[in-house]
């Protein structure tokens, strides 16, 4: 029920996922209004598209601890659930970020040794694609959470990307150690001594020119440069109408990666945007598929239990 078309889009690119995955998926929420949308896919039974009723439904412009306890059954949490049990292995949510954290460290917990979760999107670059976060899951930060970001992100890289050695960069207002507010200045030097290809800081000018695989930054800096991102997209092709090649349209839509990855709960766990299409959410799913198969959980625990007390 996630999401500004929910469940139109939502079921459709689950029903696709399904499809292309050859993978079961269950859909939560309000039985009857899931079943109704279900109903226009004759070959949902054989694709083990199931509904799990959950009553309730956390709207975008609650606030998600008043939501969350005054809605025990609300999708999101039930959602939760259905991984904290074993009956899935991970959850797709496009509806309220606040909402789909906080249910996700309640109902799953975090990894041994994290402190805060990361929000981590996947961005392009003229390079290849890059990782950004915390894109808004923490308005504050202390170094050594920024420290766990760039651990976290290193592993998510190396399994979204491909990449063995991921070069990790801080998001700063100058390249040289100094520069910065106190953050970023204490995060770097613990950065240079973490277990990743620390490269140094990374400017905003620079986010988009693949000198880096991933970039950290605490969730409310992240979240401002993320969404001024999309506004210059938007704007982009506006302008540039139907001269936007393909391809660069194709590099700069968010439904190419379908969503971001919740970083350091246990589980894995994706936050679609808001205005997510059917792609969008089949993309998401795909995600969600190929992070459950590749152990990213299990990486994750190995990669954070790397990081050396001096960095912490």
């Amino acid at each position: 029920m996630g999401g500004d078309s929910a469940p139109g889009p939502i079921v459709e690119g689950a029903v696709a996922a399904a499809r292309a995955l050859r993978t079961s998926v269950r859909l939560v929420g309000p039985l009857g209004i899931i079943e109704i949308e279900l109903s226009k896919y004759p070959d949902r039974e054989r694709l083990g598209v199931v509904i799990v009723d959950a009553p309730e439904v956390v709207g975008m412009n609650e606030p998600p601890t008043t939501a969350l306890r005054r809605k025990p059954g609300a999708s999101i949490t039930v959602a939760v659930q259905q991984v904290a049990d074993g009956h899935a292995s991970a959850v797709v949510s496009a509806g309220s970020t606040g909402a789909t954290v906080m249910a996700a460290r309640t109902g799953l917990g975090l990894i041994a040794g994290v402190e805060r979760p990361a929000l981590a999107a996947i961005i392009p670059t003229t390079q290849r694609p890059a990782i950004l976060l915390d894109v808004g899951a923490n308005a504050e930060c202390r170094p050594a959470h920024l420290v766990q970001f760039g651990v976290m992100g290193a592993v998510f890289a190396q399994i979204a990307l491909g990449l063995e050695r991921p070069r990790v960069g801080l998001l700063s207002i100058g390249e040289e150690a100094c520069k910065g507010n106190d953050l970023t200045r204490a995060a770097h030097q613990l950065l240079t001594s973490a277990p990743v290809h620390f490269v140094g800081n990374v400017e905003a000018r620079d986010v988009y020119a693949g000198v880096a695989d991933v970039i950290v930054c605490d969730g409310f800096t992240g979240n401002v440069a993320l969404k001024i991102s999309e506004s210059m997209v938007d704007m982009i092709a506006t302008l540039a109408g139907s001269a936007l090649t393909a391809e660069v349209s194709r590099r700069l839509d968010a439904a190419e990666y379908g969503g971001a990855l919740l970083l350091g709960v246990n589980g894995i766990v994706i936050v679609g945007h808001g205005r997510s299409s059917a792609t969008a959410v089949e993309n998401a799913v795909g995600m969600a598929h190929r992070f459950s198969v590749g152990r990213l959980v299990e990486r994750l625990e190995r990669g954070i239990a790397s990081i050396p007390v001096s960095a912490t």
